[in-house]
């Protein structure tokens, strides 16, 4: 491949060469031109190129001729061809020019030419031709129904017309623009949001087609609006998008309804990343200009309500931003060799095939390259991605053999699979992936060797292992079709996705997405994507397809047809009927059907209408009322659209079915009887009522009954007059209606009255007044809305009565006097008797003066018992007797206490206590004593008071304790007193509870303070605890309000939370003041209301226009405006002055404002207005708040018409030799209607007496001259007139000529700096060349720095201009401009960029906004407020101004009735003037302004200032100064623990100084240490007292605790946490009991620590017994585990088949509750079964066991455990666990066992089920040891014998070598190292297995550690570093500690010695249990190899005979 560049005729031309074709392949810069050539040319020819390009697209009038020109130059001759959407138009000709004499819409099209000559050829871009036409609207008039506060879009009609025509949309002949509940989509749909009544009427679309001036306007459209709220919905959602790079700017747009229209919000986001830039149309848009790739994503709009909970709604869609593409190219290259395999030789060579000779690949320098595939003809394909600025040769990797390491196949030689053919091919059946590879074939003979090699590659074949399944998803959701496949890595897999047969483009629809993983993804499915779907996969591994069908689900459609109609065989009943709807491919569940009774909402009459039916009859209606139904499909999807709304049905009427409600009658006089009644109800009156019909008669007598028609049917009462005196009558009543007379009420009955005098009295009685007292009484008269006046006070005294008993005390003095001292002085005397006990003849009477005070009885018996009574004397006769029993002679003693307390009669006060008197004192009970206990009251008293008193009334065995708390426990006890003294108290009675009650009192401290101008702010003091009266769940307040002085009615709002204490009245009227009372409510009622305050709302801003507005039109540019005073009750504050609000009606211009300053002025006249212009006209008050609202509805009124302004948009799209046309647009100002337009044009170069003249009519937009000049300079002159007269004209300048070109771009333009201006410059520049086509405009854009995108400022500025005023600019922002042309052809390149200009600083635009302005202290307060935008602040921020005064609401008042004559009179004059405060650090966001005074309002405005000056103020704070929130936090917090649940916190207030107002209480958080977030409570007081008891919390848990004050403005800063710890208590249970271990004679039982230990765990009681006895034994087991660890112990003791129960507590100071388990021993169900009867071998020191295998149960035997016992003892116990289940025999060393002792073993198999059954004990065999032969006495002195010799013969060769002098001393060095371990070898076991250190248990009852154990030896390959030792030895110095079979076990730190389970061996557990871990200190150094355990022992002893 070969590529060059060359540069002709200011065209990058590039050539690439491809060498198999032989073809050559040039393109141009433009990747779109490509330029072919056979050879290459002579260096004297030049190829064909293009010197313009044509635009890329053209718009043309339909019926105007069309000349396509191929501007190319190069070599002749150039030949021309023409292509018309990719087909040839014509053949290679010398015509360079296409001409379509008359346009039509069919021609639209793209139109390109090639150009050629004999060097090559050359394509020109594509111009696309686009054809501009416009028809009629297509449809007729038509209708439709929206529901208020629905969106009501209004769908454009069909017009066809290019381009798409603009709409404007008309209602009754007025424009409609866009506002922020109006808004036009994209596609020119109105969308009306929150539709209300005003919005019905006739809608008309005006099509305008800009490009050839024609408009239509298309039928009415009639909008109905019916009454019935709405949910916030998206009316418009977003739309999938997809852009290029490059494109100027993209939209999503997003209409959104809800009611109130006001509070809707729409945000953005893209991605879920929120979205602020590029907001339009009230957020209903969003533009992103110069669109990105990074731009694409899911951009979702939300639409939700502020403050309200109604659910928000959300939509989204997918932005594709598409990038550049590269190009695929594909090369063909050739193979230059061959290799061949030598198949014959003289002698016949021997064939060996070898594998692995590898293939060595050198780096490629290029990843844009693969070779892999030959085709037929032995090329190498290619696969080339290829940039077009990148050249890449081809580079070719080079290729290295290796040796190979293996024969295959040969002579002698043959592997499985491999086969040596005779031909001496390998044959390899079947292939195996591991058999690819390079493969090498050695032929060798006598006369040579040679070889060959070939590679072999081995696919996996290609499968589809994951297919699409069907599947059936909702329309507008994603449907996923996988197609997962498996195949070789090294080979290429394409999917392909078919659809019924068809291939899928995925790349045709952003909506489908192909996964490399072949998932196909289809987003927002519909209908047309239901089908069956095929993946295809195929590659050269193999070919495979998998089909599944898609269905997709939809709402279903609107059931057609519903027709209703009367029933003619039923009264009250309709039918309807229906044609069955699209079921939206998913089977209906029901249909439901909604009705509209008489235009009233739509309500659900039928919910689940079997989908089935096409009809239903509808009973039950009521008649004489219409209906109208519609109805809806329901499937799995959800509910579809409802249907169309049936015609409305009325019913007929029939007679009311109900008699008139409520008939009363009364006697008038006694010859009326008033008859009153109610209308039957509104269901039973079946039509509109005419009148009533009253019936009487004489009651009882056969007599004719008398009628009374009332015609009125809103009469409800009647005099019934001239009847008999005092008769009883009999009254019926009956209504009636156009159908006829209901039915009659029940008889009433009525006695006119008696004849009477003039004069009546009225009489009442009053009851339970006190005897002989005096009273004073008044009667008033009530009506329902309160008392009447009283009448004067008279003074009556009640009767006088017999007095009630005194006798009050009675004392012994002597053996036979008796005291008698009465109570009080009678008014005539006493009566007293006595006589002996039970004998009436004794009896002594005397009477006694009222003066006596006491009676000394004499004469008395010694020794006996007396009654004695006394009784009051009166003048009406005796009272009631008073006695009492007395022992002559017989000392008193003290009482006893009352007995058999009982309670009854319990209500909210009190109770009823019956009760059985104690031991008298043998003398009369003279006081019954009641005290109580309170149980459970704030502050926690738990003493007993005193509550009653009952004297004198010995006899008393019941009593009435009154006086106590609602909703309160008590206990009671009783004392009983006589002379001697005080009982002791009795028992305490049962704990009760009174009966709640209303509150007695109402809130406390009530204060109100004003909010804002619609709110008020009361507060005030709970009720404390005790005074609920009730359940405190439902103690609430009652906030009653109502308008001062107003009779309007009264509102109140409920407030359930019993601790609030403050609440926002909302919703009141500006400027008006309420009065506010408040009361307690609990669960049986409200208790009294508060003493009212009064508070005023703010001022704020009228709240609606001023009235009888009018505008009158004076002249063409003024508008007289006239208007009258707001409402008094709208003004809400003090009228200031007047502002006109007027736009123009049919423009998008800015509201503008006429401001009249004072409150007496009521017109204006506005000037500067644009001529002929409606404006739309509003007249608004404001106060020193704001503006308020406008007058409503608006007024309109059109200025007067004048001459036109020229007519604008002078073009000139077809200009040839001889003719030009010309198109323009009407006058931007027509000043009234356009009636004609006249045209002149000539030479420019001739006088203007020559000009030709034409009159157009109005609608003309085009015009065409022929006969002009060629290549001459015309001048064209058009002017617009109106009833007025000709207006300006408008001039161009044309030449006739077809050499025209694009303009040149400007020189770059300069901005003087004495031209910069805040906000606007002055930008200048010098023209280009204009292309021989003059210049029509320039467009000026701009852009500010450093990032912004560019932005047009003006499209229009005169093409004569050189300079132009860039205004509206930003101050103090850099900005960068630049200029382009625009002629005929079209733009100019935009001119180079300005310099950058910053703009001067200005004087701010936007003042602050006050976020809050909160009291501080009581004479300041402290303001917060957010800085301004920076662009708003117009230059350097240098500080802030607050302005402040003092507000005084009783000379307010008096405001609002003042005029202000002159706008001097403003509020400065009114009210003290501001006092100003500079703040100059720009930083601050917050300031304290002090020194104010006390108990004042205050109004407070900030504002910021720069260099230039001060901005606008912002809007007035008020607020009132003189409470505060306490700046400190309470003192010196204490805590003492008094419980185990209870701390007691004591604290001292806040300074003095900081606390700002009265304490009201304080507020104690609380919450357990380092868990605040999860356990913060909160205690308030409402007391200012200083301590608390903090009680129910949690034992031995450390607490933190914070303390706040509050008073009436808030709440302190909270004090800084305290620490407190309460005190032990018992634990709670432990937190569970697991087992593990379970065999038939042991349990392993752990359990866990207790979730609230309360304290520190000193220890556990483990209790444990069978739940049935054994052998009519059960024995209970108590073990005490000392500390808090371990959390386990075993149990060993146990009988099997026996079921314990396990029970364990935990204990702190006492112990807890405790938990318990059952446990069954023995095997369970599912385990193994026995192994074989085990057998000993012994060897030496060591025991084998061997044992089969027995059942393995229900699942595989995982393990062995070995367990052993002492002969002599019966407990058995595990020696040896996690035995592998492959092992059937185990080696133990004696070392384990206790010496001298004899033992039984026995073996348990363990599976997933857990330990299975033991097998038999094995034969009983005894741990003595046999002592090893060297310790016998023969081996000892056999050893001392070879020593003595070894010891001669060595002197004897001493000897011999010292002799002898002929021998050469000769030093041989060697030896022997011993290296001795500490331990003796690991033997083999079968498998070489690891066993964990708790396969030999140590310090186990009576095993004996040992050095080591010869169960099995450790593989060689472990190195020293993985285990020092045995993983089954144990410590040599642990010594032994029990012996092997002691006692249950009672000491559980026994089972410390047990060591951790070796990592990685797993063992199953048992019944959930986990054995805890312990942790085994291991040895880190190395050890030496291990020595055998009999060489070891050997080599100690021989060492030490030596």
């Amino acid at each position: 491949v070969e590529k060059t560049y060359e540069r002709r005729g200011g065209i990058m031309i590039g050539r690439l060469l491809c060498q198999c074709d032989n073809v050559h392949l040039f393109f141009s810069q433009p990747a779109s031109s490509f330029f072919l050539s056979r050879s290459l040319s002579p260096s004297d020819d030049v190829p064909p190129y293009f010197k313009m390009e044509p635009v890329a697209t053209q718009i043309h009038l339909e019926g105007n001729r069309l000349v396509l020109t191929c501007m190319a130059e190069g070599s002749w001759p150039l030949e021309f061809k023409w292509l018309y959407n990719g087909t040839e138009l014509t053949r290679f000709s010398l015509e360079y020019r296409y001409v379509i004499p008359s346009l039509d819409r069919s021609h639209a099209g793209f139109y390109r030419c090639i150009v050629r000559n004999r060097v090559g050829a050359l394509m020109q871009r594509s111009s696309q031709v686009q054809v501009a036409y416009m028809e009629g609207f297509v449809e007729g008039e038509r209708s439709q129904v929206v529901s208020q506060g629905e969106a009501a879009l209004i769908f454009p009609p069909q017009i066809h017309s290019f381009p798409r025509p603009g709409i404007t949309w008309f209602r009754d002949g007025r424009k409609i623009p866009p506002s922020s509940r109006i808004a036009l989509t994209l596609d020119n749909t109105l969308v009306i949001l929150s539709a209300v009544a005003p919005d019905a009427g006739r809608y008309y679309a005006q099509a305008v087609n800009d490009k050839n001036g024609e408009n239509k306007t298309s039928q009415p459209i009639i909008l109905n609006v019916e009454t019935d709220p709405i949910a916030p919905s998206i009316i418009i959602p977003p739309r999938n998008t997809s852009v290029m790079v490059g494109t100027f700017e993209v939209t999503l747009e997003c209409v959104a309804n809800a009611r109130p229209l006001i509070k809707l919000s729409i945000t953005w986001r893209k991605n879920g990343v929120l979205v602020n830039r590029g907001l339009r149309d009230f957020g209903r848009r969003l533009t992103i200009s110069g669109p990105l790739v990074s731009d694409s994503g899911y951009y979702e709009c939300e639409a939700s309500l502020r403050s309200s909970s109604a659910p928000s709604v959300s939509a989204g869609a997918y932005l594709h931003v598409l990038g550049n593409l590269m190009f695929l190219l594909l090369v063909k290259m050739c193979l230059v060799q061959k290799v061949f395999i030598p198949t014959s030789g003289a002698p016949r060579p021997a064939i060996t095939w070898q594998k692995d000779i590898h293939q060595c690949l050198m780096d490629l320098r290029t990843l844009m390259y693969l070779c892999k595939l030959r085709d037929a003809g032995d090329c190498l394909v290619c696969l080339i991605f290829i940039f077009i600025s990148l050249s890449l040769p081809c580079v070719w990797p080079s290729l290295h053999l290796c040796t190979a390491d293996r024969v295959l196949a040969s002579g002698s030689v043959q592997l499985p699979r491999f086969t040596l053919l005779e031909s001496g091919s390998l044959l390899i059946s079947p292939s195996h992936l591991s058999d690819a590879g390079s493969y090498t074939c050695m032929a060798s003979n006598s006369r040579g060797i040679d070889e060959a090699a070939a590679d072999l590659v081995v696919w996996a074949r290609t499968r589809i292992t994951n297919p699409p399944q069907d599947q059936s998803v909702i329309k507008g959701t994603k449907a996923a079709m996988t197609c997962g496949v498996t195949h070789d890595p090294s080979v290429t897999v394409r999917h392909i996705w078919e659809k019924g047969g068809a291939v899928i483009d995925v790349k045709s629809s952003p909506r489908l997405r192909l996964d490399s993983n072949g998932t196909l993804h289809i987003s927002q499915t519909w209908s047309g994507d239901i089908g069956t779907y095929t993946c295809k996969v195929t590659s050269v591994g193999g070919n495979d397809s998998r089909s599944a069908h898609l269905r997709v689900r939809q709402l279903p459609h609107a059931p057609e047809n519903l027709i209703a109609t009367l029933s003619s065989s039923e009264r009250r009943t309709i039918n309807l009927t229906w044609a069955q709807a699209f079921d939206g491919n998913s089977p209906l569940i029901r249909y439901i059907l909604e009705v509209s009774e008489n235009n009233a909402p739509w309500t659900v009459l039928l919910a689940n209408i079997d989908p089935e039916a096409s009809s239903v009859i509808v009973g039950g209606l009521i008649p004489a009322r219409s209906y109208q139904f519609r109805l809806c499909a329901v499937n799995d999807v959800g509910k579809g659209q409802f249907s169309r709304e049936t015609v409305r049905v009325s019913l007929p009427e029939e007679p009311p079915s109900a008699p008139p409600q409520t008939v009363i009658a009364s006697g008038r006089t006694n010859q009326s009887i008033m008859i009153q009644w109610q209308p039957p109800p509104e269901s039973h009156q079946n039509g509109p009522l005419q009148g009533y019909i009253i019936r009487y008669c004489l009651s009882g007598l056969p007599v004719d009954c008398q009628m009374k028609n009332i015609t009125n049917p809103d009469q409800t009462n009647l005099l019934l007059e001239d009847l008999i005196i005092w008769t009883n009558y009999e009254i019926e009543v009956a209504a009636y209606n156009g159908a006829g007379q209901g039915v009659y009420s029940p008889k009433v009955t009525e006695w006119t009255l008696q004849q009477q005098d003039s004069h009546c009295v009225h009489v009442g009685y009053i009851a339970g007044l006190k005897k002989f007292t005096e009273y004073f009484t008044c009667v008033l008269c009530f009506t329902t809305p309160g008392d009447g006046p009283r009448s004067t006070p008279l003074r009556i005294r009640t009767h006088e009565d017999s007095e009630c008993p005194l006798l009050r005390t009675l004392s012994i003095s002597t053996h036979d006097d008796v005291l008698f001292r009465p109570l009080k002085r009678l008014h005539v005397g006493y009566r007293i008797s006595w006589e002996e006990f039970n004998r009436t003849n004794t009896r002594v009477t005397h009477y006694l003066p009222n003066m006596t005070q006491e009676y000394r009885v004499t004469g008395l018996t010694a020794l006996t018992t007396y009654t004695i009574q006394v009784a009051s004397m009166t003048s009406k006769g005796q009272g009631q007797l008073s006695s009492s029993t007395i022992s002559s002679g017989v000392p008193p003693e003290m009482p006893g206490p009352p007995t058999n307390i009982a309670i009854s009669n319990i209500s909210p006060r009190s109770v009823t206590l019956q009760f059985k008197p104690g031991y008298d004192g043998k003398t009369s009970i003279s006081l019954w004593l009641v005290e109580a206990q309170v149980i459970g009251v704030i502050g926690e008293n738990e003493e007993w008071v005193m509550v009653h008193q009952l004297a004198n009334e010995p006899d008393a065995r019941s009593l009435e304790v009154q006086g106590l708390n609602p909703y309160t426990y008590y206990r009671f006890r009783m004392r009983q007193v006589n002379i001697v003294g005080t009982s002791p108290p009795s028992q305490p009675s049962r704990k009760i509870q009174t009966l709640q009650a209303p509150p007695d009192i109402a809130p406390a401290n009530i204060t109100l303070r004003t909010a804002s101008e619609t709110s008020l702010w009361l507060r005030w003091v709970p009720l404390p605890e005790w005074e609920y009266n009730g359940n405190p769940e439902l103690v609430g307040y009652r906030v009653q309000y109502s308008r001062l002085g107003s009779k309007a009615g009264v509102l109140s709002h409920i407030i359930p939370d019993r601790q609030e204490r403050e609440f926002t009245i909302e919703d009141l009227e500006e400027w008006t003041e309420y009065e506010v009372k408040v009361q307690a409510f609990n669960g049986i009622g409200p208790g009294p209301w508060s003493q009212p305050v009064h508070g005023r709302t703010r001022e704020s801003v009228p709240s609606s226009g001023p009235a009888n507005v009018s505008a009158f039109a004076t002249t063409s540019s003024s508008v007289l405006v006239r208007w009258g005073e707001v409402p008094e009750t709208d003004r809400n504050g003090l009228i200031l002055g007047y502002k006109v609000v007027y736009k123009d009606k049919d423009a998008e211009s800015a509201l503008r404002f006429w401001t009249v300053e004072g409150n007496t002025t009521y017109s204006v006249q506005l000037t500067g207005l644009g001529k002929y212009v409606l404006y739309e006209i509003q007249v608004l008050a404001f106060t020193r708040i704001g503006d308020g609202m406008p007058s409503s509805p608006p007024i309109f009124e059109r200025t007067l018409d004048d001459v036109p302004g020229p007519p604008v948009g002078i073009l000139f799209p077809e200009v040839r030799t001889s003719s030009v046309r010309l198109i323009w647009q009407p006058p931007a100002q027509p000043n009234g209607i356009i009636l004609a337009y006249q045209i002149a044009f000539r030479k420019n170069s001739s006088s203007i007496t020559s000009a030709n003249v034409d009159v157009l009519n109005p609608s003309a937009r085009q015009y065409t001259a022929t006969g002009l000049k060629p290549e001459s300079v015309y001048v064209f002159r058009l002017t617009a007139q109106t009833r007025k007269g000709w207006g300006e004209a408008a001039e161009a300048l044309v030449v006739t000529t077809e050499k025209r070109a694009h303009p040149q771009p400007t020189s770059r333009p300069v901005v003087p700096q004495e031209e910069v201006q805040a906000r606007s410059v002055l930008l200048s520049w010098e023209p280009g060349s204009d292309g021989l086509s003059p210049i029509r405009y320039y467009t000026v854009q701009y852009r500010e720095l450093p990032d912004s995108n560019w932005t047009v400022h003006s499209a229009s500025v005169n093409h004569e201009a050189t300079s132009y005023i860039i205004d509206k600019l930003k101050p103090f922002t850099s900005y960068q401009f630049r200029v382009k042309a625009t002629n005929d052809i079209g733009d100019s390149e935009y001119s180079e960029e300005s310099e950058a200009i910053t703009t001067l600083q200005d004087a701010p635009d936007k003042a602050p906004t006050i976020l809050s302005v909160t009291p501080h202290t009581t004479t300041s307060v402290l303001v917060r407020w957010k800085l301004p935008p920076e662009e708003e602040i117009n230059g350097i921020l240098l500080g802030f101004r607050v302005r402040y005064r003092e507000l005084r609401y009783d000379r307010l008042r008096s405001f609002t009735v003042r005029t202000v004559n002159s706008p001097s009179a403003n509020w400065a004059e009114l009210t003290a003037p501001y006092s100003v405060r500079n703040l100059t650090e720009s930083s601050l966001t917050q300031y304290e302004l002090d020194n104010l005074n006390k108990h004042k309002r205050y109004e407070i405005r900030l504002s910021v200032y720069n260099a230039v000056g001060e901005g606008p103020t912002s809007s007035p704070q008020e607020v009132f100064v003189g409470e505060a929130v306490p700046t400190a936090a309470p003192q010196n917090v204490a805590i003492q623990s008094s419980t185990a649940t209870q701390l007691d916190v004591t604290w001292d207030p806040p300074p003095v100084e900081a606390q700002n107002g009265d304490i009201q209480g304080y507020k104690i958080y609380y919450w357990e240490f380092q868990l605040q977030n999860e356990t913060e409570r909160l205690r308030t007081l409402f007391l200012p007292e200083l301590s608390v008891k903090l009680k129910n919390l949690t034992g031995y848990t450390t607490y933190m605790i914070s303390v706040a004050a509050f008073n009436a403005a808030g709440d302190s800063p909270r004090s800084l946490p305290t620490r407190g710890r309460t005190q032990q208590a018992a634990p709670s249970a432990p937190s569970f009991i697991h087992f593990s271990e379970l065999t038939t004679t042991s349990v392993n039982m752990s359990w866990g620590e207790p979730k609230q230990p309360n304290g520190i765990v000193e220890g556990y009681r483990v209790v444990y017994e069978p739940c049935t006895p054994v052998d009519g034994v059960s024995k209970v087991v108590t073990v005490d585990v000392k500390g808090s660890s371990p959390l386990w112990m075993k149990i060993k003791d146990l009988a099997d088949g026996v079921t314990y129960n396990f029970r364990i507590r935990a204990k702190t100071l006492t112990y807890g509750p405790e938990i318990e388990a059952n446990i069954t021993t023995g095997p369970g169900e599912g385990a193994p079964g026995p192994p074989g009867e085990p057998f000993i071998s012994r060897y030496g020191s060591a025991l084998t066991l061997h044992w089969s295998s027995g059942d393995p149960g229900r699942a595989p035997i995982t393990r062995y455990v070995i367990e052993a016992r002492p002969s002599d003892e019966g407990l058995w116990d595990i020696l040896i666990k996690d035995i592998p289940k492959e092992v059937t025999s185990y080696t133990l060393n004696l070392d384990t066992l206790r010496e001298g002792v004899t033992y039984d073993f026995r073996v348990i198999a363990v599976n997933d089920y857990g330990y299975g059954s033991p097998s038999a004990p094995s034969p009983s065999i005894s741990a003595q040891k046999v002592s090893p032969f060297y310790e016998e006495w023969w081996f000892l002195v056999v050893i001392a014998l070879v020593g003595l010799i070894f010891i001669l013969l060595l002197i004897f060769i001493l000897i011999i070598r010292g002799q002898s002098k002929k021998y050469t001393k000769k030093t041989d060095s060697g030896g022997f190292l011993c290296v001795f371990s500490s331990r003796s070898p690991p033997r083999p076991s079968p498998g070489s297995l690891h066993y964990s250190d708790e396969d030999v248990s140590i310090k186990y009852n009576d095993l004996v550690p040992a050095e080591s154990s010869s169960l099995t030896e450790k593989p060689s390959e472990v190195s020293d570093s993985q285990g020092s030792d045995s993983e089954y030895e144990l410590d040599p110095s642990r010594q032994k500690t029990h012996s092997f079979v002691n006692h249950y076990i009672s000491d559980p730190t026994y089972y410390n010695s047990w060591r951790r389970q070796q990592k990685g061996v797993s063992r199953p557990p048992a019944y959930g249990y986990a054995q805890p871990d312990t942790v085994a200190e291991q040895e880190s150094r190395p050890h030496p190899p291990p020595l055998p355990s009999g060489v070891f022992s050997f080599l100690l002893n021989f060492s030490s005979f030596i």
